[in-house]
């Protein structure tokens, strides 16, 4: 017994995986065939209940979520005339002409919302790429929580205040885009899998019925 509390008390914020191992080595100590497969049923739970808990699909839902979480932390800042000072650093601080600290931003901006949905310990996400390449849900956020930024900053009038230059006016997008994206990224990741149909098997499930329906047409056609 005393073994047992001290491996117990040996494990530091236990997870699904800690407690398959610990099932696991459970089943090899058991003799009974009966505990056997009561060990083994657990385990299949278990399983069961650390596949539910992988965030996998991305639906309409996760769009709605991203947009509102990335409204929710913008507001705040479209009213602080600080976005205006640290735009027009962004655009005077320049090496060789390239504005430098706005460049570091927009990869902060990237950096961080990859970090937030893959790399935190918020929730397991199930990494599905676009083409191959790009992280769908991270290039879902990060569009969306820009159109966000742009909208609320033309909407609210904040790209003309003062008279900024382009620089500067797309430098307060930026400042807005990174509120944003934190918001956007935490809204779609913090509620876990969205339920409904994936974009992907709606947007398949669309063009198949499109062919299809030009199928059934040009049949109908040439039967007449």
């Amino acid at each position: 017994m005393p073994e047992d509390e001290s491996t117990n008390n040996s494990i530091k914020d236990p997870n699904i995986s800690d407690v398959l191992d610990q099932l696991q080595a459970l089943e090899n100590k058991v003799d009974s065939r009966d505990e056997k497969k009561k060990v083994r049923k657990t385990i299949r739970m278990v399983e069961k209940m650390s596949i539910s808990e992988t965030i996998e699909k991305y639906t309409t839902r996760d769009v709605a979520q991203t947009f509102v979480g990335g409204i929710l932390l913008s507001l705040p800042l479209l009213v602080e005339d600080g976005v205006f000072d640290i735009a027009e650093w962004f655009a005077e601080t320049t090496v060789a002409g390239v504005p430098v600290f706005l460049v570091a931003n927009i990869v902060f901006v990237l950096a961080l919302s990859y970090g937030l949905i893959y790399w935190a310990d918020i929730r397991q996400v199930k990494m599905k790429k676009l083409l191959g390449i790009f992280p769908r849900r991270l290039v879902a956020v990060l569009i969306i929580s820009f159109f966000t930024a742009t909208f609320l900053v033309f909407m609210w009038g904040r790209h003309a205040e003062g008279g900024p230059t382009e620089v500067e006016a797309f430098g307060r997008i930026t400042v807005i885009w990174a509120a944003a994206a934190f918001g956007g990224a935490l809204g779609d990741i913090l509620p876990g899998e969205s339920r409904g149909e994936d974009i992907n098997q709606m947007l398949e499930g669309m063009l198949s019925g499109e062919e299809g329906g030009g199928d059934g047409q040009q049949n109908a056609e040439n039967g007449g």
